[in-house]
């Protein structure tokens, strides 16, 4: 699913105007872009978590010349499946594959 995938199913199950549900989702998305931007984690009970990876600068190699480089330090998001949406997942795998 993308994100005019999404805006149109809130379109469909809460009976809103397409443009109100893209404002809904443009939304959502950018206040959770601001949280993750502020080291915030963003936690949706049932789906998962985000969250900020921080890492340290390293020396790195490149592949094609072999020289060192100055890999500078990071962060990175990151995506924890919640437990309920793992079994879910899950169940319907077992399912159709028994």
């Amino acid at each position: 699913m993308n994100k005019s995938e999404m805006i149109e199913e809130l379109a469909v199950q809460a009976n809103l105007h397409s443009k109100v549900a893209e404002t809904i989702i443009n939304l959502v998305i950018d206040s959770m872009k601001d949280a993750l931007i502020n080291n915030d984690r963003i936690e949706l009970r049932g789906f998962g978590s985000f969250h900020i990876e921080h890492y340290e600068s390293y020396t790195g190699r490149n592949p094609k010349t072999g020289d060192s480089i100055e890999v500078p330090p990071k962060k990175l998001p990151f995506f924890k499946v919640g437990k309920e949406l793992k079994e879910k997942i899950n169940r319907k795998f077992l399912s159709e594959n028994l």
